[in-house]
């Protein structure tokens, strides 16, 4: 049983670190316009601090602090898809990364609340 769990964990924690580099690479591509430098900054956050939550989630003190940790990582999740959908794309294959990262980022928001019922 804890095999099963801390496999979960882990593969989550590699998720949300493959959604983190994969919105810095994103972002690389993108205009360098004044909008989309300050929106850049704050996607680049958003997205790492999903993961970076998770990671203290599982080191949590206790129940409570978990659920909290994981609320602050939906949270997290939902403000990248925020930042996504705001940021000017000039390209179509930029436009398709920006479409996939949006879903990751909703994909990842329905996971943490569905953690968070289950904490309940």
């Amino acid at each position: 049983m804890t095999e099963v769990k801390n496999s979960k964990q882990y593969d989550l924690e590699e998720r949300t670190l493959r959604f983190a580099k994969e919105v810095i690479g994103f972002v690389r591509i993108l205009p360098k316009t004044m909008a989309n430098i300050e929106i850049m900054r704050q996607i680049i956050r958003s997205s790492g601090s999903v993961g970076a939550n998770y990671i203290e989630a599982n080191e949590a003190l206790s129940k409570k602090d978990f659920a909290m940790r994981v609320k602050i990582c939906r949270k997290e999740a939902k403000e990248s898809r925020y930042w996504l959908r705001l940021i000017e794309v000039r390209r179509e294959d930029a436009e398709k990364r920006k479409q996939s990262l949006i879903n990751e980022a909703t994909e990842l928001m329905k996971i943490f609340g569905s953690i968070v019922e289950k904490v309940k």
